[in-house]
């Protein structure tokens, strides 16, 4: 009886571990991990710059555009792989682009076989190999590509667009370079729930609802019904793409943060003076008070009561797509109540 209570006792204890102290533990050390990683990033992409003369931001801009749109068919046969996964960096260049079009061996070789069949793949590290699995000889040949035509911001953007030949991506990559030039730092997580939380408001899900308004369609957000002038707040690190007049939106305001994901927040009654297309914000910023702009010229107000409508589209590469964003709302809110 004794011996069969302290192996309960012991299923018990086990338990409560499992279910508690353990998840926590490993909560805390995956975000180390993420944590390192990202410091590890940070020190390669220095170490480059210093010696390309390339600033540590066009290579931040470019990891996390390709960190954005790994998901991409075209990219799955190396960003699903345990080597990629293994690295620190998400930049992707295409194997063929790599070890050369007509290179039949498509895995690690010497650098002076790859120039053979015109592979643009360089020796970063210096072992005399190039491995597209290697980050340093990824960022090397990243660094060959920008600095093609020379290293000024102009020369930069020259190079890039030799590469990429796709105005959607260029624009992707000056706007995140932006967003890590101001900050001078790569870790930029946390956000903040739109409305402050003393403010009288209330919100539901609604992502997907038929519209009244503006023709058959969609309820591509969720409103927070909140007073007339309540502040409205940047839910993130991000540029600011779009300000002025929609005629469904009212005034609006749209952000892009740094993981592509774009942030519209509609029916305002005004923003903030400062405010301007391409100006950076961090979570918290006031951007803008509540109002009830919208369905009609510009100016129009009062044709229904006044809320934020808050939106979220992720861009993948090709198009901007709407996704719910009550869930994310939530989850933002119960952080900010624990952070008070």
């Amino acid at each position: 009886m004794v011996y069969m209570k302290k192996s309960i006792s012991l299923i018990l204890l086990y338990s409560f571990l499992c279910l508690t102290i353990l998840p926590t533990w490993s909560a805390h050390a995956n975000t180390s991990m993420v944590e390192n990683k990202m410091e590890d990033r940070k020190q390669l992409f220095d170490h480059m710059s210093t010696v390309t003369h390339i600033p540590w931001y066009y290579f931040a801009a470019v990891d996390q555009y390709e960190r954005n749109t790994s998901n991409q068919k075209k990219k799955r046969e190396i960003t699903q792989t345990e080597e990629y996964k293994k690295r620190i960096t998400a930049i992707h260049i295409p194997l063929q682009a790599w070890y050369g079009a007509m290179n039949l061996m498509q895995t690690k070789q010497s650098e002076s076989n790859v120039m053979l069949f015109n592979g643009i793949g360089r020796d970063g590290d210096g072992d005399g190999l190039v491995d597209h699995h290697n980050d340093m000889d990824v960022v090397t040949t990243m660094a060959s590509i920008i600095s093609k035509h020379g290293t000024s911001d102009s020369d930069m953007m020259r190079g890039l667009w030799d590469y990429y030949q796709n105005d959607r991506i260029m624009k992707r990559i000056t706007q995140l370079a932006a967003i890590y030039r101001h900050f001078d730092m790569i870790q930029l997580e946390g956000n903040a729930f739109p409305v402050p939380l003393h403010a009288n408001y209330s919100y539901r899900s609604t992502w997907g609802a038929s519209r009244g308004w503006g023709g058959r369609r969609i309820h591509e957000g969720t409103d927070i019904f909140a007073n007339h002038g309540v502040t409205v707040r940047s839910t993130s690190y991000g540029i600011v793409e779009e300000k002025g007049w929609n005629r469904f939106g009212g005034w609006r305001i749209g952000i892009r943060d740094v993981k592509g994901i774009y942030h519209y927040f509609a029916h305002l009654n005004g923003f903030e003076k400062s405010l301007e297309e391409g100006s950076i914000v961090k979570p918290g910023d006031t951007i803008g008070w509540v109002g009830s702009s919208g369905y009609g010229k510009p100016g129009t107000q009062g044709k229904f009561p006044p809320h934020l409508h808050y939106g979220m589209y992720k861009d993948n590469g090709y198009i901007d797509w709407s996704f719910d964003p009550y869930p994310y709302l939530r989850k933002w809110e119960r952080q900010e109540r624990k952070r008070r």
